[in-house]
């Protein structure tokens, strides 16, 4: 997951982007009839939002959706791509936001999991907290903006990839990467010494869909928040999160304001 987020670069500039893109529009100035299909866009996260379909994303994805009719289209695209295509109605919603972090598109009330971010170092190193932060040179994957989520985070760069990550700490490049649990988790499988590392929790970020703005993005947004009321009362979601072995994220949620969505 990284699902990422994460990410507040892309503002309005992209509404005026003009690239060409391989996805059908989803675009709607009205709506009389309920959709078929939802065309939802996604970085690709392992074991969460993967080419084929498979994933906790796309398996949460297809149960608030299709029960309701509304067969789910997932598609693979960089993450400032896939927030493109939403605001300029080439798509219907992207997967992972981080709550308003872009302006354009149509958020969600309920989010549909959390990102838990961690710091990989080395075991060697001190253990950070979220008030230590800014006394620790941070890296993190180029438009992920953890700097607007971590407080103190002061000095950090940018990474294009995950795949040098632990050379980079081995060197002295970064003293702490910061990313969601899952892709550290993957980070570390690169290593037969995990034990030279040390991870540490630092927050917990909600995740939302964020929908294009037109009567299409609109029907279906509150479709999603309806939908989501009724599977957190219903516990419906929980053996989805126990399948991919990931923490359930609404056993502490009041959803008593959020259930009167849509009644």
């Amino acid at each position: 997951m990284g699902r990422a987020g994460m990410k507040w670069l892309l503002g309005v500039s992209l509404l005026t982007m003009g690239f060409a893109v391989a996805i059908s529009p989803a675009r709607a100035d009205s709506l009389s009839d309920q959709p078929d299909d939802i065309v939802l866009v996604s970085e690709h996260w392992n074991d969460y939002t993967e080419a084929d379909g498979t994933g906790l994303g796309w398996d949460l994805m297809r149960e608030l959706f299709e029960p309701a009719g509304i067969k789910v289209q997932a598609r693979i695209e960089p993450y400032t791509r896939a927030v493109g295509l939403v605001q300029r109605g080439q798509a219907d919603a992207w997967v992972g936001a981080y709550e308003n972090e872009v302006e354009g598109t149509l958020y969600t009330k309920w989010h549909y999991d959390v990102d838990q971010i961690y710091a990989l170092s080395l075991a060697s190193e001190p253990a950070p907290t979220l008030q230590t932060l800014g006394s620790f040179r941070l890296a993190w994957v180029r438009g992920y903006e953890y700097q607007h989520y971590l407080p103190n985070a002061m000095h950090f760069n940018e990474v294009a990839r995950r795949d040098h990550i632990l050379p980079m700490l081995d060197h002295s490049r970064a003293d702490l990467y910061i990313d969601a649990k899952p892709e550290i988790d993957f980070i570390l499988r690169q290593t037969k010494l995990p034990q030279r590392f040390r991870t540490t929790y630092l927050t917990t970020i909600p995740l939302y869909l964020s929908f294009a703005d037109n009567a299409r993005g609109r029907f279906l947004r509150d479709l999603f928040d309806r939908r989501m009321a009724q599977l957190v009362h219903s516990g419906k979601l929980r053996p989805i999160f126990a399948h991919w072995k990931q923490p359930y994220p609404f056993d502490a949620v009041d959803h008593r304001d959020k259930e009167q969505v849509g009644q």
